[in-house]
């Protein structure tokens, strides 16, 4: 199980990195715009008006992942806030799923949206 955390945490910076960066189409790519197209995350972001930063190590402790019962494979939803050059934390967060795969994690960004 320390190993399947591990890649969690992994998949949500990488999502998280790649926010920041304004690279929504690698984004796309990644989560093979299953539920958001990089158009999509971009208006969000857009629309909220504000810088993406990274946000700091020890928000890891604010990130909350909940099993899905009965999945398989088995997958996981997490509600992770997102950091602004403006606020700090802000309340827009990005909403994801991750599915346990034989290669890792499957990512998929279900939604950006005000908390």
């Amino acid at each position: 199980m320390k190993k399947m955390n591990a890649l969690l945490l992994e998949s949500v910076q990488k999502i998280l990195a790649l926010l920041v960066e304004g690279d929504y189409e690698q984004i796309e790519r990644i989560t093979h715009g299953i539920r958001i197209s990089a158009l999509d995350i971009k208006r969000a972001v857009t629309d909220y008006g504000r810088t993406l930063v990274a946000p700091p190590i020890e928000s890891i402790l604010l990130w909350e992942f909940v099993a899905v019962r009965g999945a398989y494979p088995p997958r996981w939803i997490a509600t992770v806030p997102l950091w602004t050059l403006e606020e700090g934390r802000s309340d827009l967060s990005v909403a994801l799923t991750l599915i346990e795969e034989s290669f890792g994690v499957r990512i998929e960004v279900d939604d950006l949206h005000v908390l």
